[in-house]
């Protein structure tokens, strides 16, 4: 009894590591324009999952890929929130500026209205707060939406490029800033800012999820690491290596991973250990161009998705670096579970 006593935090470790080994596990065909896709969100309740695919959003079962319904048309499809409380769903298009608030059960279009900054992209919802965060791209902020009636209460003066934002549930709001390679913090009740704290020796900065419950922010940046932070101080904890360009990250506390979506045709999957320990896992083959992500709190399965790609054509002189064509009717939602 007293050496299994002795041995089981080892075995325990070995279990956890066991749980968390990654494969696809399923694929959901949708075809149709591929010239453009962006984030992905799961509505684990519901069971439906939005995905962001050029001039519209397909609504799918998150279980069987199903196509339900879609959002649009819109000029260039960004990302969804959801607000259960209010039934009321919010969608952001990037080339127009707009913001379309929709009925969570039905799909159907309950307004439409102009956002407060340039190109609107990521979008969350903040179960503390209740209130609907948007990241404008292109410049003007952090708008901020009652996500009851549907207007812009506030706009959070940040610059930059705004990215992937998320929130620690202690009234502090994070948002990554691409172009200063930074995370910008900022008060979720005044909605004012309050830090801007570096990334070094990270690059640029898109996907952002938190760690709650031990205070550490997890960010992807474009120099192959995830960037890890004290939500607290800003203080850089670790670094560990993800694919190439990660681009979105989603972080599961259940399995205790962090999943970084990278378009080298790569799922990174990071172990947290500790705060202050990160374990890189075998990462998991997905698709060229896999850049965006989601996780279905449910059931812990992790979405990205993409389209096939034909041979790249041979350079020419003086022109522009070749890229490879995508291949017509073949994007596709992939899902990645564990063994």
């Amino acid at each position: 009894m007293k050496k299994l006593l002795r041995f089981l935090p080892l075995l325990l470790v070995c279990a956890v590591a066991a749980r968390a080994d990654y494969k696809v596990v399923a694929r959901f065909p949708i075809g149709g324009d591929t010239s453009s896709y962006d984030y992905l969100r799961v509505d684990p309740v519901a069971r439906r999952l939005y995905v962001a695919h050029e001039k519209k959003f397909e609504v799918l079962d998150a279980d069987t890929g199903k196509k339900v319904g879609e959002i649009g048309p819109v000029t260039r499809a960004h990302g969804v929130a959801i607000s259960p409380e209010t039934n009321h769903g919010f969608a952001t298009s990037g080339i127009d500026d707009q913001i379309i608030m929709f009925d969570l059960k039905t799909l159907a279009h309950l307004k439409q209205f102009k956002s407060s900054g340039s190109n609107p992209d990521a979008i969350e919802f903040d179960p503390q707060t209740k209130r609907i965060f948007i990241g404008n791209h292109g410049g003007g902020g952090v708008t901020v939406i009652d996500p009851a009636s549907g207007d812009i209460v506030a706009t959070i003066p940040i610059e930059g490029k705004l990215e992937a934002l998320a929130f620690d549930g202690r009234g502090q709001g994070y948002v990554n800033v691409e172009d200063k390679s930074s995370v910008a913090v900022f008060d979720t009740a005044t909605l004012k800012p309050k830090a801007l704290w570096s990334a070094a020796p990270g690059e640029g900065g898109t996907g952002l999820d938190i760690d709650a419950a031990n205070h550490r922010i997890f960010s992807a940046c474009a120099n192959n690491k995830v960037v890890v932070l004290d939500s607290d101080t800003g203080k850089v904890i670790a670094t560990p290596a993800a694919g190439e360009d990660p681009d979105g990250l989603v972080f599961d506390p259940k399995s205790r991973c962090i999943f970084t979506s990278n378009p080298d045709g790569t799922m990174s999957v990071i172990r947290v250990d500790s705060p202050n320990k990160f374990t890189s896992l075998p990462a998991v083959a997905t698709a060229m161009g896999a850049k965006t992500i989601a996780i279905d709190a449910k059931t812990g399965r992790v979405f990205t998705c993409a389209p096939k790609f034909g041979p790249k054509p041979p350079p020419v002189k003086g022109g522009a670096k070749p890229k490879a064509p995508i291949l017509a009717g073949t994007f596709e939602v992939i899902v990645v579970g564990a063994k």
